[in-house]
């Protein structure tokens, strides 16, 4: 595999379990709002890589990542360490099939994470292209913790100081988080596809284009739950009405 040796250039603990950091961009690196690439260290000598959302915007001059934290991971126990200034390994070639192009036309898109499945809503939400395509923009975070709502002001703000979007955010996106598992949370605290499956989150294969990104459980089981409605999966090559991200499913 083809990779670059970049520098860390920030890093950020939102939790115990939960960080993000920012790499510098290679000149030459190109990617779509919603792909991933491979980054990873050097361990025992050999090149550890991982795929892993692109949290920024395809316009910005560094790259953003968000991962958790497992103390023993082969790689996150390790990565998880670095510090401005540390040099770590990025894959040339993103890829992914969480893009606009893998969906048909519709009026509202559902971006639906768990965990650290928000990251590439964060990069679509900031790519002006997506309010010319959808006329609202909804990004469902679940997570178990307060703490685990990454990105959480950025979005309850609606990108009100974003150079390009603010406008557009203001009017057009939503922010929709469910907090499963902490007892002093008194909003929604239902998982996705329970609300889903009573009714409380409409969705219709009309006019609403889903994309999912988190645990391999949720994906699997909101995705069976689109198919029931009526949904088609997409991809780049056959566009439909909803999509996820096979890489990270299996």
């Amino acid at each position: 595999m083809a990779f670059n040796t970049v520098k860390v250039l920030t890093t950020h603990h939102w939790n115990t379990g939960l960080f993000s950091f920012s790499v510098e961009r290679p000149t030459s690196f190109r990617f779509v709002s919603g792909q991933f690439v491979m980054l990873g260290l050097m361990v025992n000598g050999k090149p550890l890589l991982r795929a892993y959302s692109i949290v920024s915007p395809f316009w910005e001059e560094s790259l953003e990542f968000l991962s958790i934290i497992i103390p023993d991971g082969p790689l996150t126990s390790h990565l998880y360490k670095i510090k401005p200034g540390d040099e770590i390994l990025l894959g040339e070639k993103p890829t992914g099939t969480l893009t606009m192009d893998a969906l048909i036309p519709g009026k509202r898109l559902h971006m639906i994470g768990t965990g650290t499945g928000v990251a590439p809503w964060i990069s679509i939400i900031r790519d002006p292209g997506v309010y010319e395509r959808f006329e609202h923009v909804t990004v469902q975070h679940t997570v178990r913790q307060v703490e685990d709502l990454a990105y959480r002001d950025l979005l309850e703000s609606k990108l009100a100081s974003d150079p390009l979007v603010a406008d557009e955010a203001k009017l057009q996106l939503t922010y929709d988080q469910s907090v499963t598992k902490c007892p002093t949370w008194t909003d929604e605290n239902r998982r996705i596809t329970d609300r889903i499956a009573c009714g409380n989150y409409p969705l219709d294969p009309a006019t609403d284009r889903v994309m999912l990104c988190g645990s391999m459980a949720m994906i699997k089981e909101t995705g069976a739950q689109l198919e029931a409605l009526g949904f088609v999966e997409g991809a780049h090559s056959h566009p439909g009405t909803y999509v996820l991200e096979r890489a990270f499913v299996g």
